[in-house]
């Protein structure tokens, strides 16, 4: 028969240990306390506070300067018009085809740079003969802007798709290109000579030391590449293009669809946050061992 239990005696635990009647256990669960979980929520909701509190304030002075008369009305309507117009453009379907022509052509280009610049810039910064061919003919190109070429551009290769990626990979190449040539060149010495103690072959040496060792710097051109894909595009799209981003503002503004020109204004600097932040999961995921402070 089972004794009854008072409040004074003892249970056996599973383990066969006593434990005083109404104690409780600790928490032994796989996920993080009631407690833990409450301080994570406190900590993401105060970081989003902080993250778009600028942002609100801007929005904020955007919509109440020309309601004041602080701002001209009409070159700067409030928030609230180029929002409803934004979602006019969005219902009637111009908005995201002219936003599926831009992306297009600025990815591109982008991931041409990408394919070219990655591989060229690891073997100029790894072969000091490949360094010294190619050095003088990196140093005029890389000094002369993409948009100042457009027109050369536009003259050798029309007006059409081509030109617009070749500008977008242009552009796109010298960030990427210049930052794997300084991340090969600046790997730590010290890694370096222990690679070389153990006696390493070269092609090893590049593939197990050189090459993790620049990633991070590689995706720092990579991302720096992203924006300028975006801002490039949208310039040279203002000349000769019938569809994209570019092409709605500058007609917007030839126009005086004032509204309109600050949605695809809008557009853009969406589209080049959202970029931006894929190209930083992409590195986090390529660069997961890299211990964090």
């Amino acid at each position: 028969m089972s004794a009854l239990l008072t409040p004074g005696t003892h249970r056996t635990t599973r383990h066969g240990a006593s434990a005083p009647e109404g104690t409780g256990t600790p928490h032994t669960g796989p996920g993080p306390s009631r407690p833990a979980r409450g301080r994570r929520l406190l900590i993401l909701a105060r970081t989003a506070l902080t993250r778009t509190a600028v942002l609100v304030l801007l929005v904020a002075l955007w919509e109440t300067a020309p309601r004041l008369g602080l701002a001209d009305r009409v070159f700067l309507p409030p928030f609230s018009e180029v929002a409803a117009a934004w979602w006019e453009l969005l219902a009637d379907g111009q908005l995201v085809d002219d936003a599926r022509a831009s992306l297009v052509r600025s990815l591109s280009g982008f991931g041409l740079a990408v394919a070219l610049a990655v591989p060229l810039g690891l073997l100029i910064g790894w072969y000091k003969p490949v360094a010294d061919l190619l050095g003088p003919a990196l140093e005029v190109f890389r000094n002369t802007a993409a948009l100042a070429l457009l027109p050369v551009f536009v003259l050798l290769l029309g007006i059409g798709e081509t030109s617009k990626v070749s500008i977008v990979l242009y552009a796109c190449t010298w960030p990427i290109l210049l930052n794997t040539i300084s991340a090969v060149r600046t790997v730590d010495p010290t890694l370096l000579k222990l690679a070389r103690s153990v006696d390493l072959p070269p092609w090893r040496l590049f593939t197990k030391v050189i090459l993790p060792a620049s990633v991070p710097a590689v995706f720092t051109g990579i991302r720096l590449a992203g924006a300028v894909a975006i801002l490039v595009l949208v310039a040279a799209e203002m000349v000769g293009a019938k569809a994209g981003l570019g092409f709605l503002i500058n007609n917007s503004q030839y126009n005086f669809a004032i509204p309109q020109m600050y949605a695809g204004i809008l557009t853009v600097s969406a589209l080049g946050v959202c970029f931006n932040q894929f190209l930083v999961a992409l590195e986090h995921r390529f660069t997961s061992w890299r211990t964090t402070r």
